[in-house]
Protein backbone atom coordinates (compact mmCIF):
# COMPACT_ATOMS: atom_id res chain seq x y z
CA UNK A 1 0.00 0.00 0.00
CA UNK A 2 1.37 3.35 -0.91
CA UNK A 3 1.10 5.80 1.79
CA UNK A 4 0.69 9.63 0.84
CA UNK A 5 1.42 12.31 3.38
CA UNK A 6 1.76 15.10 1.07
CA UNK A 7 0.82 17.73 3.38
CA UNK A 8 -0.13 15.93 6.11
CA UNK A 9 2.48 15.69 8.33
CA UNK A 10 1.60 15.82 12.16
CA UNK A 11 2.96 19.13 13.95
CA UNK A 12 5.32 18.78 16.85
CA UNK A 13 3.84 20.33 19.09
CA UNK A 14 4.86 22.82 21.47
CA UNK A 15 8.20 23.94 21.32
CA UNK A 16 8.96 24.52 25.09
CA UNK A 17 7.05 21.48 26.41
CA UNK A 18 5.99 17.81 26.47
CA UNK A 19 4.69 16.19 23.71
CA UNK A 20 1.58 14.30 23.69
CA UNK A 21 -1.29 12.23 21.85
CA UNK A 22 -4.36 11.88 22.85
CA UNK A 23 -5.13 8.59 21.44
CA UNK A 24 -9.00 8.25 22.08
CA UNK A 25 -11.43 11.42 20.75
CA UNK A 26 -14.33 11.81 18.92
CA UNK A 27 -13.57 14.74 16.57
CA UNK A 28 -16.84 14.33 14.41
CA UNK A 29 -19.37 14.13 16.86
CA UNK A 30 -21.52 17.52 16.39
CA UNK A 31 -20.12 19.41 19.65
CA UNK A 32 -17.31 20.48 17.67
CA UNK A 33 -19.27 21.95 14.43
CA UNK A 34 -18.98 25.32 15.61
CA UNK A 35 -15.08 25.59 16.49
CA UNK A 36 -13.79 22.50 15.47
CA UNK A 37 -10.67 24.13 13.40
CA UNK A 38 -9.81 26.09 16.59
CA UNK A 39 -9.94 23.05 18.91
CA UNK A 40 -7.44 21.61 16.80
CA UNK A 41 -5.05 24.12 16.79
CA UNK A 42 -5.71 24.57 20.49
CA UNK A 43 -4.87 21.02 20.83
CA UNK A 44 -1.58 21.66 18.65
CA UNK A 45 -0.67 24.91 20.92
CA UNK A 46 -0.84 22.41 23.99
CA UNK A 47 1.52 19.97 22.64
CA UNK A 48 -0.77 17.35 21.53
CA UNK A 49 1.25 16.26 18.19
CA UNK A 50 -1.39 13.65 17.50
CA UNK A 51 -5.22 12.87 18.15
CA UNK A 52 -6.95 9.60 17.08
CA UNK A 53 -10.29 10.31 15.91
CA UNK A 54 -12.81 7.27 17.13
CA UNK A 55 -15.97 5.67 14.72
CA UNK A 56 -18.55 4.24 16.61
CA UNK A 57 -20.69 3.35 13.68
CA UNK A 58 -20.08 3.22 9.47
CA UNK A 59 -21.30 7.00 9.43
CA UNK A 60 -18.86 8.01 12.07
CA UNK A 61 -16.23 5.84 10.73
CA UNK A 62 -16.47 7.74 7.41
CA UNK A 63 -16.46 11.22 8.72
CA UNK A 64 -13.04 10.18 10.84
CA UNK A 65 -11.37 9.01 7.79
CA UNK A 66 -12.33 12.61 6.25
CA UNK A 67 -11.36 14.76 9.38
CA UNK A 68 -7.98 12.60 9.15
CA UNK A 69 -7.68 13.75 5.76
CA UNK A 70 -8.74 16.92 6.35
CA UNK A 71 -5.82 18.08 9.28
CA UNK A 72 -2.88 17.09 9.58
CA UNK A 73 -1.46 15.52 13.16
CA UNK A 74 -5.43 13.74 13.46
CA UNK A 75 -5.35 9.88 12.34
CA UNK A 76 -8.88 7.63 12.28
CA UNK A 77 -10.15 4.72 14.33
CA UNK A 78 -12.88 2.56 12.37
CA UNK A 79 -15.69 0.54 14.00
CA UNK A 80 -18.75 -0.45 15.47
CA UNK A 81 -19.60 0.61 18.94
CA UNK A 82 -21.40 -2.18 21.06
CA UNK A 83 -23.99 0.05 21.33
CA UNK A 84 -24.32 -0.12 17.51
CA UNK A 85 -23.94 -4.32 17.78
CA UNK A 86 -26.98 -5.10 15.76
CA UNK A 87 -26.06 -2.45 12.97
CA UNK A 88 -22.55 -4.50 12.03
CA UNK A 89 -24.66 -6.13 9.25
CA UNK A 90 -22.49 -7.87 6.32
CA UNK A 91 -22.84 -4.53 3.83
CA UNK A 92 -21.97 -2.70 7.15
CA UNK A 93 -18.89 -4.65 7.67
CA UNK A 94 -18.18 -4.50 3.94
CA UNK A 95 -17.96 -0.86 3.96
CA UNK A 96 -15.76 -0.80 6.75
CA UNK A 97 -13.11 -3.10 5.60
CA UNK A 98 -12.63 -0.36 2.06
CA UNK A 99 -12.48 2.21 5.26
CA UNK A 100 -9.90 0.02 7.07
CA UNK A 101 -7.40 0.54 3.73
CA UNK A 102 -7.09 3.65 3.95
CA UNK A 103 -3.50 5.07 4.71
CA UNK A 104 -4.62 7.59 7.53
CA UNK A 105 -6.46 4.84 9.25
CA UNK A 106 -4.40 3.73 12.58
CA UNK A 107 -6.88 1.37 14.49
CA UNK A 108 -10.51 -0.62 14.04
CA UNK A 109 -12.23 0.78 17.00
CA UNK A 110 -14.30 1.39 19.01
CA UNK A 111 -15.30 -2.00 19.32
CA UNK A 112 -15.75 -4.07 22.38
CA UNK A 113 -18.88 -5.15 24.71
CA UNK A 114 -21.35 -3.17 26.99
CA UNK A 115 -23.97 -4.80 29.13
CA UNK A 116 -24.35 -1.43 31.35
CA UNK A 117 -27.19 -0.18 29.60
CA UNK A 118 -28.59 -3.05 27.16
CA UNK A 119 -28.53 -1.13 23.86
CA UNK A 120 -27.61 -4.14 21.99
CA UNK A 121 -28.15 -7.75 23.03
CA UNK A 122 -24.73 -9.64 24.46
CA UNK A 123 -25.16 -11.86 20.91
CA UNK A 124 -24.69 -9.38 18.92
CA UNK A 125 -22.00 -7.73 20.53
CA UNK A 126 -19.93 -10.39 20.81
CA UNK A 127 -20.66 -11.40 17.33
CA UNK A 128 -19.79 -7.81 16.04
CA UNK A 129 -16.85 -7.95 18.22
CA UNK A 130 -15.37 -10.87 16.40
CA UNK A 131 -15.78 -10.01 12.88
CA UNK A 132 -14.43 -6.74 13.83
CA UNK A 133 -11.16 -8.46 15.69
CA UNK A 134 -11.05 -10.57 12.22
CA UNK A 135 -10.91 -6.94 10.19
CA UNK A 136 -8.55 -5.91 12.23
CA UNK A 137 -5.69 -8.99 12.25
CA UNK A 138 -6.51 -8.82 7.95
CA UNK A 139 -5.76 -5.38 7.87
CA UNK A 140 -2.87 -5.72 10.64
CA UNK A 141 -4.37 -2.74 12.53
CA UNK A 142 -4.63 -2.46 16.54
CA UNK A 143 -8.10 -2.47 18.12
CA UNK A 144 -9.42 0.35 20.68
CA UNK A 145 -11.39 -1.45 22.92
CA UNK A 146 -14.38 -0.33 25.17
CA UNK A 147 -15.98 -2.46 27.85
CA UNK A 148 -18.40 -2.12 30.55
CA UNK A 149 -19.83 -4.42 32.90
CA UNK A 150 -18.62 -6.99 30.51
CA UNK A 151 -14.46 -7.69 31.61
CA UNK A 152 -15.17 -11.31 32.23
CA UNK A 153 -16.92 -11.74 29.17
CA UNK A 154 -14.65 -9.54 27.18
CA UNK A 155 -11.60 -11.49 28.58
CA UNK A 156 -12.87 -15.25 27.57
CA UNK A 157 -13.64 -13.67 24.15
CA UNK A 158 -10.20 -12.04 23.75
CA UNK A 159 -8.45 -14.98 24.76
CA UNK A 160 -10.32 -17.63 22.96
CA UNK A 161 -8.03 -20.26 20.47
CA UNK A 162 -9.88 -19.24 17.83
CA UNK A 163 -9.44 -14.95 18.36
CA UNK A 164 -7.67 -13.81 15.73
CA UNK A 165 -4.63 -12.06 18.44
CA UNK A 166 -4.53 -8.30 17.56
CA UNK A 167 -2.64 -5.71 19.77
CA UNK A 168 -4.81 -2.89 21.42
CA UNK A 169 -5.64 -0.89 23.80
CA UNK A 170 -8.24 -1.11 26.78
CA UNK A 171 -9.87 2.71 26.12
CA UNK A 172 -11.41 4.88 29.06
CA UNK A 173 -10.30 1.48 31.89
CA UNK A 174 -13.28 1.22 34.85
CA UNK A 175 -12.12 -2.19 35.72
CA UNK A 176 -10.01 -1.80 38.48
CA UNK A 177 -6.10 -2.31 39.19
CA UNK A 178 -6.24 -6.02 39.14
CA UNK A 179 -7.91 -6.60 36.05
CA UNK A 180 -5.90 -3.69 34.34
CA UNK A 181 -2.53 -5.63 35.60
CA UNK A 182 -4.01 -8.69 33.73
CA UNK A 183 -5.00 -7.32 30.67
CA UNK A 184 -1.30 -5.46 30.83
CA UNK A 185 0.92 -8.62 31.39
CA UNK A 186 -1.31 -9.94 28.35
CA UNK A 187 0.31 -7.55 26.25
CA UNK A 188 -2.75 -5.03 25.97
CA UNK A 189 -2.35 -1.44 26.45
CA UNK A 190 -4.70 0.55 29.39
CA UNK A 191 -6.06 4.11 28.61
CA UNK A 192 -6.99 6.41 30.94
CA UNK A 193 -8.63 9.65 30.69
CA UNK A 194 -10.80 12.39 32.79
CA UNK A 195 -11.92 10.14 35.37
CA UNK A 196 -8.16 10.24 36.88
CA UNK A 197 -8.70 13.58 37.74
CA UNK A 198 -11.80 13.82 39.40
CA UNK A 199 -12.76 13.57 43.17
CA UNK A 200 -14.34 10.40 42.86
CA UNK A 201 -11.96 8.85 40.58
CA UNK A 202 -9.48 6.52 43.01
CA UNK A 203 -10.13 3.86 41.26
CA UNK A 204 -9.08 5.44 38.10
CA UNK A 205 -5.99 6.66 39.92
CA UNK A 206 -5.15 3.32 41.51
CA UNK A 207 -4.75 1.93 37.77
CA UNK A 208 -2.68 4.44 37.11
CA UNK A 209 -0.14 3.76 39.90
CA UNK A 210 -0.31 -0.15 39.16
CA UNK A 211 -0.11 -0.14 35.30
CA UNK A 212 4.16 -0.54 33.89
CA UNK A 213 4.91 2.76 32.01
CA UNK A 214 5.26 0.61 29.12
CA UNK A 215 1.42 -0.49 28.64
CA UNK A 216 -0.23 3.08 29.64
CA UNK A 217 -1.91 5.32 27.35
CA UNK A 218 -3.53 9.06 27.61
CA UNK A 219 -6.50 9.96 26.08
CA UNK A 220 -9.92 12.37 26.49
CA UNK A 221 -12.67 10.51 24.90
CA UNK A 222 -13.50 14.14 24.22
CA UNK A 223 -16.34 15.72 24.44
CA UNK A 224 -17.29 13.62 26.93
CA UNK A 225 -15.23 12.86 30.66
CA UNK A 226 -13.73 16.76 31.09
CA UNK A 227 -11.31 16.60 33.81
CA UNK A 228 -10.75 18.39 36.78
CA UNK A 229 -11.34 21.63 36.38
CA UNK A 230 -13.30 21.57 33.46
CA UNK A 231 -15.79 18.82 34.74
CA UNK A 232 -19.18 18.99 33.27
CA UNK A 233 -18.05 21.42 29.97
CA UNK A 234 -17.34 19.92 26.56
CA UNK A 235 -13.81 18.27 26.78
CA UNK A 236 -11.38 18.71 24.35
CA UNK A 237 -7.98 16.84 23.23
CA UNK A 238 -6.04 19.76 24.78
CA UNK A 239 -7.05 18.87 28.14
CA UNK A 240 -5.28 15.72 27.93
CA UNK A 241 -2.44 17.53 29.36
CA UNK A 242 -4.48 17.56 32.34
CA UNK A 243 -5.03 13.74 32.44
CA UNK A 244 -0.92 13.77 32.10
CA UNK A 245 -0.15 15.72 34.83
CA UNK A 246 -2.61 13.85 37.44
CA UNK A 247 -1.08 10.40 36.24
CA UNK A 248 2.40 11.86 36.72
CA UNK A 249 1.85 13.14 40.02
CA UNK A 250 -0.10 9.57 41.33
CA UNK A 251 3.29 8.02 39.54
CA UNK A 252 5.70 10.34 41.32
CA UNK A 253 7.27 11.27 37.75
CA UNK A 254 7.32 15.08 36.37
CA UNK A 255 5.40 14.91 33.10
CA UNK A 256 7.77 15.71 30.70
CA UNK A 257 8.86 11.83 31.46
CA UNK A 258 4.66 10.91 31.61
CA UNK A 259 4.45 12.20 28.40
CA UNK A 260 7.17 10.70 26.66
CA UNK A 261 6.37 7.40 27.92
CA UNK A 262 3.29 7.53 26.59
CA UNK A 263 3.79 9.20 23.15
CA UNK A 264 6.31 6.73 22.69
CA UNK A 265 3.42 3.64 23.52
CA UNK A 266 1.19 5.16 21.22
CA UNK A 267 3.80 5.68 18.16
CA UNK A 268 4.60 2.05 19.08
CA UNK A 269 0.77 0.69 19.06
CA UNK A 270 -0.53 2.64 16.09
CA UNK A 271 2.43 3.11 14.37
CA UNK A 272 2.31 6.92 14.24
CA UNK A 273 4.99 9.16 12.26
CA UNK A 274 5.65 11.09 14.91
CA UNK A 275 9.23 13.20 14.28
CA UNK A 276 11.54 12.23 17.10
CA UNK A 277 9.91 9.51 18.67
CA UNK A 278 10.41 6.67 16.87
CA UNK A 279 7.21 6.80 14.53
CA UNK A 280 6.79 5.05 11.51
CA UNK A 281 4.13 5.17 8.61
CA UNK A 282 0.92 3.61 9.86
CA UNK A 283 0.69 2.08 6.84
CA UNK A 284 4.19 0.15 6.58
CA UNK A 285 4.22 -3.43 6.34
CA UNK A 286 0.36 -4.08 6.34
CA UNK A 287 -1.15 -6.42 3.96
CA UNK A 288 -1.86 -4.78 0.79
CA UNK A 289 -5.68 -4.99 0.36
CA UNK A 290 -6.55 -2.22 -2.06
Amino acid sequence: MTRNLAGAEPPAGSSTGPVLVDTHCHLDFPEFDPDRDQVVEAARAAGVAAMITIGVDVASSRRAVDLAERYAGVYAAVGIHPHSAEEATPAALKELRGLAGHPRVVAVGEIGLDYHRGRAGEVAQKRALRAQLELAAEFGLPVIIHQRDAVDDLWALLTAPATPRVPGVLHCFSAGPQWAMRWAEAGWFVGLDGPVTFKNGEDARAVARAVPLDRLLVETDAPFLAPHPHRGRRNQPAWVRLVAERIAQERGLSLEELAARTTANAVRLFRLPLPGAGGTDPAAGRPNQR
